[in-house]
């Protein structure tokens, strides 16, 4: 796998001014001086393909990323190779603050498609906390958004049956994704494989691909060749005995 940091010859350098996610209405507006530091903040622009390991879990990266475009998988491996999916990462997350805070990463993330990112070293962030506030505070927002998620994951995967879990996990993804733009007159980008969805909702793959059929049958969900199409968002909440939230203005760093 490929990848280095943009040096001006391999990738046209983005100014944070003219982020290609920053105008979408889910993101927070910066003001000047806040687009200014983060300007310098910024180290430049990761390309890499498919299948590149952007962290590991137990080393100290030295470097922090916004996605910018593409997909990735958080994951934790067991030592009898057994594999737990943490989380779905898209356009606008901020990835590597484990490894900025505690020094070590306590899972992996693996590129699913070509990734662009912007990149930062973590031995700047603490020049972020000491002067700018509003930043600092948008990255404890994403701390317990994150906190506030993986606490719902445990609720599914203890108390939830099979076809709730799928169909909770169903809803979240379709709306993280609807909320960056991804969403077109077919659905949305899904280029998973029904392993990592299992994978991160506790199922083996027979069952997880049985609740899938049943649910096409049923004409809510449709996810064939890389596209997830959702018919009843409502009826799938429903299942999952949740609401579907409206978007939430978050931060992006």
């Amino acid at each position: 796998m490929t990848y280095g940091i943009n040096t001006g010859r391999n990738m046209s350098s983005i100014s944070c001014r003219d982020c290609p996610i920053r105008s979408l209405d889910v993101f927070r507006r910066f003001t000047g001086e806040e687009l200014d530091f983060m300007q310098d903040f910024k180290s430049g622009e990761l390309s890499v393909e498919a299948g590149t390991q952007l962290l590991i879990e137990g080393s100290k990266s030295p470097q922090l990323y916004t996605v910018l475009s593409g997909m990735a998988l958080r994951y934790k491996l067991l030592e009898n190779g057994r594999r737990q999916v943490i989380n779905f990462v898209f356009p606008g997350d901020f990835v590597g603050l484990q490894s900025g805070l505690l020094g070590e990463m306590q899972h992996s993330v693996e590129a699913a498609t070509d990734m662009e990112l912007c990149v930062f070293r973590r031995e700047d962030l603490w020049s972020l906390f000491r002067g700018q506030p509003s930043l600092a505070f948008d990255v404890t927002w994403m701390s317990a958004a994150e906190e506030h998620f993986l606490g719902e994951s445990l609720v599914t995967l203890g108390q939830r049956d099979a076809t709730q879990r799928i169909a909770w996990a169903v809803v979240k993804l379709y709306q993280r994704m609807q909320s960056v733009g991804l969403e077109g007159t077919g659905g949305v980008p899904f280029p998973f494989r029904q392993q990592d969805l299992a994978d991160a909702l506790g199922l083996s793959l027979v069952h997880t691909n049985k609740v899938l059929q049943s649910l096409r049958r049923r004409q809510l969900v449709t996810w064939t060749n890389g596209t997830l199409r959702v018919n009843d968002l409502t009826e799938l909440a429903n299942i999952a005995m949740i609401t579907p939230e409206a978007p939430v203005e978050r931060p992006l760093i």
